[in-house]
């Protein structure tokens, strides 16, 4: 009341529309938690196709090879090898064997990987398979 008028307070209304944005993040958060399956990476059975919780070793054309777990998207850190299997490169991996070459459409253009190697497991160090 020491403000003046309601509808016409800048911070009260801002602060209602903050507040909203809190709520809906919380919606957000609170159904995500719900839902919420844990994969056991040592648990997941092998498979000949990339799926979720993958360990993929893939080569570009200019023969660097690169290897990234197949994550969702709130585990995503690039850097460390995890990627989103939302992410272009996640989704042109997902249901591939090894031998499949794929084609993503990157922000600095195409590129095609070859599937080298397929492993499951949370055991990022090894190379056998």
């Amino acid at each position: 009341a020491a403000l003046g008028d309601r509808s016409e307070n800048a911070e009260y209304i801002y602060g209602k529309k903050r507040l909203r944005q809190i709520d809906s993040r919380m919606g957000y958060l609170s159904r995500k938690v719900r839902d919420v399956e844990v994969v056991d990476l040592d648990q997941q059975e092998p498979s000949d196709h990339v799926r979720f919780g993958a360990l993929v070793r893939v080569e570009d054309e200019d023969g660097v090879e690169k290897q990234w777990r197949l994550v969702d998207k709130d585990e995503s850190a690039p850097k460390q090898g995890r990627i989103s299997v939302q992410s272009p490169i996640g989704m042109a991996l997902l249901n591939r064997r090894v031998g499949d070459v794929v084609e993503v459409k990157l922000p600095r253009g195409n590129v095609e990987l070859e599937i080298l190697q397929i492993r499951y497991g949370a055991d990022d160090k090894s190379d056998d398979g």
